[in-house]
């Protein structure tokens, strides 16, 4: 038994001189090093509390120098607003494109530019100014057109203002050729003239007036139903902004006397008044013609 006792005591005192005691030093100093670094994580810990602390009393000193996400967005966009007040307002005018989403600019770039864009452009209001524009020419086409004409020695037409209207004209053809049957025909029926209406469109002098004739009723001369005119130069394809109104009318006399154009004198039909309706029918009728199979050109020894 005590050498078993023996041995027992020995084998403890072998461990307890075997063990190293770098084991136990480490062991310890393992523990005085995860308490200093608790300790260390505290203090930043505080440090940063501290510190927000103090951004929050003082949010432009100098805890901004390393702002936050939200923060230093703020702070940079209040800086560049100033500067992007052109740019914002040409936008706004654009039709607020960055307003919406990528479907709403897509939307609005489909629409066309806005109001305010469109305004600074002209081109809402190119309509109306070409509209604007076109009415102005045509006003002082037709006062010259009616100055030349009221200073006309031979008293070839005179012309009248429908409802004073400088765009609707009734025009008196008081000559044609004197020899011709036409003119024998006036003579016996006393009629003083030949009364033509003529309508001006927007586009005049770029666009042939609408001629028709109103009375005495006619028959042959090109005057066809309605009082409508075959003649070339009234239509848009043979129209000339250079043409006259007289030239126009001294054209259509030569064409009524060429044509062998009569006062119509059959009972009930002399009677019988040409109608707007009508002749602008049949002036619709006669150009599609003419576009199809052509203008049939007179002989030159005809004039």
């Amino acid at each position: 038994m005590a050498t078993l006792l023996r041995k027992i005591g020995l084998i403890r005192l072998h461990n307890r001189d075997t063990e190293d005691p770098k084991h136990h030093h480490n062991h310890r100093g393992g523990g005085q090093q995860s308490a200093s670094l608790r300790g260390k994580g505290g203090a930043k810990s505080g440090g940063h509390k501290q510190q927000q602390q103090q951004q929050q009393q003082h949010p432009g000193g100098a805890g901004d120098a390393s702002p936050g996400p939200g923060k230093g967005k703020g702070k940079r966009a209040a800086e560049v607003a100033p500067r992007d007040k052109a740019p914002a307002a040409a936008a706004a005018a654009a039709g607020a494109a960055g307003a919406g989403g990528p479907r709403d600019r897509a939307a609005g770039a489909r629409a066309g530019p806005g109001p305010a864009v469109a305004a600074a452009t002209g081109g809402s209001l190119v309509p109306a100014a070409r509209q604007q524009h076109c009415t102005q020419v045509r006003s002082r086409r037709l006062m010259k057109e009616l100055q030349d004409i009221a200073r006309l020695s031979d008293r070839f037409i005179s012309v009248e203002l429908v409802d004073e209207s400088l765009f609707d004209w009734n025009v008196k053809l008081h000559q044609v050729d004197k020899d011709s049957v036409l003119w024998q025909d006036m003579k016996e029926t006393n009629t003083e003239f030949i009364l033509l209406n003529l309508t001006f469109p927007d586009n005049f002098p770029f666009s042939p007036p609408f001629m028709r004739v109103l009375s005495p009723r006619l028959e042959n001369g090109y005057v066809l139903d309605g009082g409508a005119i075959c003649m070339e130069l009234l239509t848009p394809r043979g129209w000339s902004s250079a043409y006259t109104v007289e030239a126009v009318m001294r054209q259509f006399a030569a064409s009524l006397v060429k044509g062998q154009g009569r006062i119509c004198r059959k009972a009930g039909k002399s009677k019988k008044s040409f109608s707007r309706k009508e002749a602008e029918a049949t002036f619709k009728s006669l150009v599609k013609t003419h576009e199809k199979y052509g203008w049939v050109t007179p002989p030159v020894s005809d004039g």
